[in-house]
């Protein structure tokens, strides 16, 4: 835990969305936080307790600017780890402004995007990747998004690199103390044991590296693809799960030719859908473009949903379209469109999910279809997600430098190595939990934060 710093200058921010409204806050945070707002209210501050609720009013001079409710949370015990104040006023734009620029004259400054966080992470409240948590929180728009941002802020992945690093560490104290007695050619650390540690650690981060997959989709949307042929439904598909006519629909064959994304949420998750122009060979450049984006967002997507046209497509036809078109790692969904137009839907895969879409009788079932490949292809969610792009390019790394210490083991390569390599285990696992930090990573990531938070 680091310790609570009293050097930081006090900074002040709107907090809450910018615009008008019923209510608006106003945060303060820093050493001198209690007695800059002390100055333009109209009550003694210094001696309330903490965790404390007080009404009164702003005053420029001898001029009432608002009645308000201050809250006054007193160093450790605040979310920055500092002094704050909290101030409940009403939402005019003018109010706002007015308060922040008599707080700036006594004495306080704007902060920065994300300062109120960072001054969390440097006072020992929260740890990094705790703090890039809460702008998950923020940033959420799906349940499934906050309850995956919720775990990440109690510390679900922090807990559990924590306690592989203490492990390697162990070993790590270890190696460092053969090298001490390198001329007396001891062995301090069991390499049998070491070994074993290693294989866990790269099975253990394996997982949690293949749970990004899972993680970033919950987190942006999944990627769902609706792909097809020309006239198999695609845009009626689309138009039918959104409840509305967001595609054209016509019996003219390449009428898409641009994808089209939006955004539904099922059971919680939000996935992003998007049709696309239908695959086939074409003469028409404008057309071919569409059709090679499809290709692309076919084999870069989460999901695709496969439809065709059961009365003019062959199944034969259809195993080569998904052959070709959608790689094996890709879950699909294929649906058999149109059904009413023919007498014998036995020639029908039993695999394939068949409907007619004349009208959106079959919708909530297709819904229904997507989520469950969607949640039966990738982790369970009572595991440890990685959500965040810089943890999953942090494990990256440290898992290359375990295949190396793997591999040394098992050709007796020297301790100092071994160690060598320990290090930077260490250090890319740190960076996430920002044991190890710099000011450029620090900088990053919190001037992506809103200003206020």
């Amino acid at each position: 835990m680091k310790t609570v710093s009293n050097t930081f200058d006090s900074i002040c921010a709107i907090s809450s969305p910018p615009g008008i409204g019923g209510v608006s806050l106003i945060r303060i945070s820093g050493k001198d936080a209690i007695t800059i707002v002390e100055t333009i209210f109209s009550k003694p501050l210094q001696n309330l307790k903490g965790y404390q609720i007080i009404y009164g009013k702003i005053l420029d001079k001898n001029e009432i600017i608002d009645d308000v409710l201050l809250s006054i949370f007193k160093n450790p015990h605040s979310y920055t780890g500092e002094n704050t104040v909290e101030i409940n006023c009403h939402g005019s734009t003018f109010i706002q402004q007015k308060i922040i620029e008599l707080l700036i004259n006594k004495g306080a400054r704007l902060a920065l995007p994300g300062e109120f966080s960072k001054r969390a992470f440097l006072n020992g409240k929260l740890d990094l990747s705790q703090t890039e948590a809460i702008a998950d929180l923020i940033n959420s728009k799906s349940s499934a998004a906050h309850a995956l941002a919720i775990k990440q802020l109690k510390g679900g992945i922090s807990s559990e690199l924590k306690s592989l690093r203490n492990k390697l560490i162990e070993f790590a104290s270890l190696i460092e103390l053969e090298l001490d007695f390198s001329e007396e050619d001891v062995e301090f650390a069991d390499r049998k044991h070491l070994t074993e540690l290693i294989q866990n650690l790269i099975s253990h981060i394996g997982q949690l590296k293949q749970s990004f997959q899972y993680g970033n989709a919950i987190k942006n949307g999944v990627s769902t693809v609706i792909a097809g042929r020309p006239n198999a439904g695609k845009s009626t598909l689309l138009n039918y799960i959104l409840n509305e006519n967001r595609a054209i629909v016509s019996s003219i064959a390449g009428t898409t030719r641009d994808t089209i994304e939006e955004i539904i949420t099922i059971n919680g998750i939000d996935f992003r859908i998007v049709d696309t122009a239908g695959i086939r060979n074409t003469e028409d450049e404008i057309e071919k473009i569409g059709v090679q984006k499809t290709l692309e967002k076919i084999n870069n997507s989460s999901l695709v949903i496969y439809i065709y046209d059961i009365a003019s497509t062959s199944k034969k036809e259809v195993d080569q379209d998904l052959i070709k078109y959608v790689e094996n790692k890709v879950p699909c969904l294929v649906i058999a469109n149109k059904v009413d137009l023919i007498n014998n839907i036995d020639d029908i895969s039993k695999e394939h999910f068949q409907t007619s879409l004349i009208d959106n009788s079959d919708i909530s079932e297709i819904k229904n279809l997507v989520y469950e490949l969607f949640n039966k292809n990738n982790v369970n969610n009572e595991s440890v997600v990685i959500s965040n792009m810089r943890h999953f390019e942090a494990l990256e790394l440290a898992y290359t430098e375990l295949l190396k210490i793997q591999k040394g083991l098992s050709s007796n390569i020297p301790g100092d190595l071994i160690a060598m390599d320990i290090r930077q285990v260490l250090y890319h696992i740190g960076t996430i939990t920002g044991d190890i930090s710099s000011d450029e990573l620090l900088g990053n990531i919190f001037a992506n934060f809103c200003i206020g938070k």
